[in-house]
């Protein structure tokens, strides 16, 4: 299923299209670049099958997300009555630096505002240094800690948990 959510921005000619059930397999390749306990294919579909979850991709040129099309990245989110998770958040290494992750970014954000949250949340490594970066320039503020919520090279990490208002209580109330 193929959904624009707005034109493409970049003279790269990148699009965010959503990702469908042949994406999950793309999803989870990008997943395993990015992380180091990545999430596989079948984890990946039993997140989509949940009410209100949302994968969206940074595609070339339009071309709908399946395994033979290489998307640069995704974002995946779940909305839940008025507020909104991003449960990951990822761009191919080679790919990084060319404001994909930004796009993806803000392409949540209008998501969640169009499902009818009020907030959007998210949880980020205290040490990954680009993405604080990129969620503080968003307006993102963070509201509370998670200890150990990760681990690398089998040390516990730190989460931020994040979130930054995307929607009025009077817009989301139809006044």
């Amino acid at each position: 299923m193929r959904k624009m959510l707005g034109p493409a921005k970049a003279a790269d000619e990148i699009e965010i299209i959503t990702g469908g059930p042949l994406a999950v397999a793309v999803l989870a390749e990008i997943h395993a670049q990015c992380f180091e306990e990545p999430w596989d294919a079948a984890a990946l579909a039993s997140l989509l099958s949940l009410p209100g979850a949302l994968a969206l991709l940074a595609s070339t040129l339009g071309r709908e997300a399946t395994p033979e099309v290489k998307p640069l990245g995704f974002v995946l989110l779940r909305a839940v009555a008025d507020e909104a998770e991003i449960l990951s958040l990822a761009v191919r290494p080679e790919a990084r630096r060319r404001g994909h992750g930004r796009r993806l970014l803000r392409a949540a954000v209008e998501a969640a505002r169009l499902a009818g949250a009020a907030r959007l949340f998210l949880e980020v490594a205290e040490d990954n240094r680009p993405a604080l970066a990129l969620y503080s320039s968003e307006s993102f503020a963070e509201i509370g800690r998670r200890r150990e919520y990760y681990h690398r090279a089998g040390a516990g990490l730190t989460a931020l948990v994040l979130t930054k208002t995307v929607m009025s209580t009077p817009e989301r109330n139809g006044d």
